[in-house]
């Protein structure tokens, strides 16, 4: 088994970074065109103050995971054949990693959104608070958990950008 070069794991690791992001944009795409639809359904006249303060921070934190979970793109257009792979990489890391903070709060938000819009109060926030620490478990506990799993394999360490 040859080994890669240098160049290309920065090329391998920015493909993977692009098949996460597909993932992502897909649902944090649909997200966002459920809620810039939301307003204009029937229904939604009849919501509280909170609610729709909560529906603004769903709607503004779906927009920001938007633009950042696309931003890889747009900065690999501006960087394209410049040799700059690795920061490219970088940066996307980033962007990936922030985005999917919004699209936490996005998700979050929602669920919270629409369940206080159809449950008694009490029952919103507690359903609300375990969607938070689940979607926190799968997301960050357990991945930040399993770091240092296979410590041998130096190929799992490479792939981790700056």
């Amino acid at each position: 088994m040859s080994k890669e070069t240098e160049k290309q794991r920065w090329q391998r690791n920015f493909a993977d970074l692009l098949q996460e992001l597909r993932v992502a944009q897909t649902g944090v795409q649909i997200l966002f065109a459920f809620l810039l639809t939301l307003p204009f359904s029937a229904g939604f006249d009849r919501t509280t103050a909170f609610q729709r303060d909560v529906y603004i921070v769903a709607l503004l934190a779906a927009a920001a995971a938007t633009a950042m979970i696309i931003s890889p793109v747009a900065f690999h257009r501006a960087l394209f054949r410049q040799g700059r792979k690795p920061e490219l990489v970088r940066f996307a890391h980033r962007m990936a990693s922030g985005g999917l903070a919004f699209m936490l709060v996005a998700m979050v938000s929602a669920v919270l959104l629409v369940t206080d819009f159809v449950l008694p109060f009490w029952v919103a926030l507690l359903l609300t608070g375990c969607t938070g620490v689940w979607f926190l478990t799968f997301w960050a506990a357990l991945p930040f958990s399993r770091r240092n799993w296979g410590d041998d394999d130096l190929d799992d360490d490479e792939d981790t950008p700056g």
